[in-house]
């Protein structure tokens, strides 16, 4: 055989992904490393630092510890235990292999949930000496969770108990007691002693009355190419390739499912349809494409098409919903705070996603379900979660590739938790989230979200600018020119001013000092309305009379009012007025203009005093008073 031959006869074989999986000094690493040690796949220097190394820190005494193979990390040696996910590729003449070796340690489930993630096989140990422990529960079902399908527990050290059957029964007797309320349809039970050899390459000799196959004979001949989802087609779109006018494909991983040219395929979430006119790859077109092929789709039709959309066929479509029950997974230092909107990142789509409730978190030890308000580091929890927008989704255990998902913070980006989609919530089953304490608040007219929790999410306080002088003096245009400068810097804001005003709420109201009273009064309440849902307000208007300014402070609030005077003589307003205001008013065409037939009186105590003909530096004076008050930081 040419090396050619060689390379095309290795690239046909199919891959098997494993994990081995539990407690510490069960034996996973040195069961891997003896694979590859009595498999030949170790270099002469690779073998040569493992003698050497099993000398200076090994903990296998006289024998070579092949755990040291994986446990690459310097803390691993010096404690012998395993806290990263090792990983390690090798080939028989049968199939590839990819082996994850993870931790034992229950503060290390997030590593091994991410060694677990893309596992076709979990190799679970259990010490012979032991038995069934809480570690080896946990792990079983964390590896039934992330929908691993073939297990094969592995009793390991039997040569310390004098390879005796009675133990090795007695042990997949408990096992297979509290197996059976997991979901795992191939479970094989094999009994081993990773140190000396046994049942790892080849049938033991010390234990002739075990039957089956040994750990290699059975890593290469157990069946997994069934465990793909061949029937959902589902394409979602990562990339639109379009490397030359006449050509515009959509290049993808297929997630399940078998597209071939020809096929009727439905866009989503655009339901719009088309054929697939080709597939192509780099080594040319494919009459059809399975996962985990990665192609490039071109379709017979113009249609719009861009990352996160999928393909399907029309007559098998992924659930499209915003609503969904999922198990999560908790990955991160900081504990789940409910009220962060995270980013979720489902096959190429990406969208905002919020947890509206915990409906319990299940201890990985013991299986019981706890009714929970919080989720910290490594814990699991059924979950109900919304979306933004729709997700084309199936569920998990039908299909793993368009089942799970992750989430990440929106500050720190860092991937949060990781889930797997139970099946999809109508919006009527959907929780209602207000409580007994909600509800009294609500009966008490007041709201549900403190001033905090608004003031930390608009970056802001609530406050009233409240800008008085006569007509003429120029508050409007300080008005809306100080709206313009908060709202480019990120504001949240509105203004009132008096023609906005009277020619809606008050327009039934005309200029005299009661329906004046009367409209300022209005104004002020809904500026109190507008200041506790954490919205700046900034106001104009003339607002004469002294005491009404402060009926209107003291119901917008104190603290949230500031009082700008608009300081300016009779003569600049009248050669500054725009509407000829003060010329009808002297021929008696209106009544009730300040500063004409009634008095404006000046604020003793305004909070900013500005000088009219101080245009180009007022807006910046306010601006300053806001960032010392602390209601917008500039």
């Amino acid at each position: 055989m040419n090396i050619k031959e060689f390379l095309d006869q290795d690239q046909k074989k199919d891959l098997l992904r494993l994990l081995t999986a539990g407690s510490v000094d069960d034996g996973k690493s040195t069961l891997i490393g003896r694979l590859l040690f009595d498999s030949k796949k170790l270099y002469d220097d690779q073998l040569a630092t493992l003698k050497r190394d099993s000398e200076r820190v090994g903990h296998a005494g006289k024998d070579i510890d092949y755990a040291l193979l994986l446990d690459g990390l310097k803390a691993e040696r010096e404690q012998g235990i395993t806290i990263d996910v090792a990983y390690r590729y090798f080939s028989t003449k049968k199939r590839k292999f990819i082996i994850a070796d993870t931790p034992g340690h229950e503060q290390y489930t997030r590593n091994m949930v991410t060694g677990a993630s893309t596992a076709n096989l979990a190799i679970i140990l259990i010490d012979a000496r032991k038995g069934v422990i809480t570690q080896t529960k946990r792990h079983t079902f964390l590896v039934s969770l992330l929908g691993i399908k073939h297990v094969i527990l592995a009793v390991n050290k039997m040569d310390l108990m004098d390879y005796s059957k009675d133990v090795f029964d007695n042990i997949c007797n408990d096992f297979k007691e509290f197996v059976t309320r997991l979901d795992i349809p191939d479970l094989h039970y094999i009994p081993l002693s990773a140190l000396k050899g046994d049942n790892i390459i080849e049938k033991s000799d010390n234990m002739t009355w075990y039957s089956g196959k040994s750990i290699l004979e059975l890593l290469e001949s157990i069946h997994i190419s069934s465990d793909r989802n061949f029937v959902d087609m589902r394409y979602p779109v990562q990339y639109v390739l379009r490397p030359t006018l006449d050509f515009r494909g959509f290049s993808a991983r297929v997630a399940s499912g078998v597209i071939r040219k020809g096929d009727t395929v439905m866009v989503l979430p655009s339901r719009k349809t088309s054929k697939v006119e080709k597939i192509v790859t780099y080594d040319g077109e494919l009459d059809y494409a399975f996962p985990p092929q990665a192609v490039t789709v071109t379709l017979e039709d113009e249609i719009d098409i861009s990352r996160g959309d999928m393909l399907v066929h029309t007559n098998n479509i992924p659930r499209v919903e915003r609503h969904f029950e999922a198990m999560l997974v908790w990955m991160d230092e900081t504990a789940l705070d409910k009220n962060v909107q995270f980013y979720i990142k489902h096959t190429t789509n990406s969208t905002k996603a919020s947890i509206d409730l915990i409906r319990y978190k299940v201890d990985v030890n013991t299986l019981r379900k706890d009714e929970t308000e919080e989720l910290g580091l490594n814990e699991i929890a059924r979950v109900l979660i919304s979306t933004n927008k729709a997700l084309y989704f199936d569920p998990y255990k039908k299909n793993r590739n368009t089942g799970s998902f992750i989430l990440i913070d929106p500050v720190s980006h860092n991937t949060v938790a990781v889930g797997m989609i139970i099946d999809r919530m109508s919006i009527k089953d959907m929780p209602l989230k207000i409580t007994k304490g909600d509800e009294e608040k609500i009966i008490k007219g007041q709201s549900l979200i403190s001033s905090e929790e608004r003031q930390n999410k608009l970056n802001q306080k609530g406050a009233t600018i409240w800008i008085t002088g006569l007509h003429g003096s120029g508050k409007n245009n300080l008005a809306y020119s100080l709206e313009k400068s908060l709202f480019d810097m990120g504001a949240t804001l509105v203004l009132l001013d008096g023609k906005s005003v009277r020619s809606g709420l008050s327009r039934e109201l005309d200029f005299s000092p009661a329906d004046r009273a009367e409209h300022l009064r209005r104004v002020a309440h809904i500026c109190r309305i507008l200041n506790d849902q954490g919205i700046i307000t900034i106001c104009s208007f003339i607002s004469p009379d002294e005491n009404i300014r402060n009926q209107v402070a003291d119901i917008v609030g104190r603290d949230n009012f500031i009082l700008t005077y608009l300081d300016a003589d009779i003569e600049y307003c009248r050669s500054n007025d725009k509407y000829g205001l003060y010329k009808k008013a002297e021929n008696g065409e209106i009544v009730f203009m300040p500063g004409v037939d009634i008095e404006y009186e000046i604020p003793e105590s305004a909070d900013i005093t500005l000088r009219a003909n101080e245009k180009p530096e007022i807006v910046e004076k306010v601006l300053e008073h806001i960032a010392r008050k602390k209601i917008f930081p500039l």
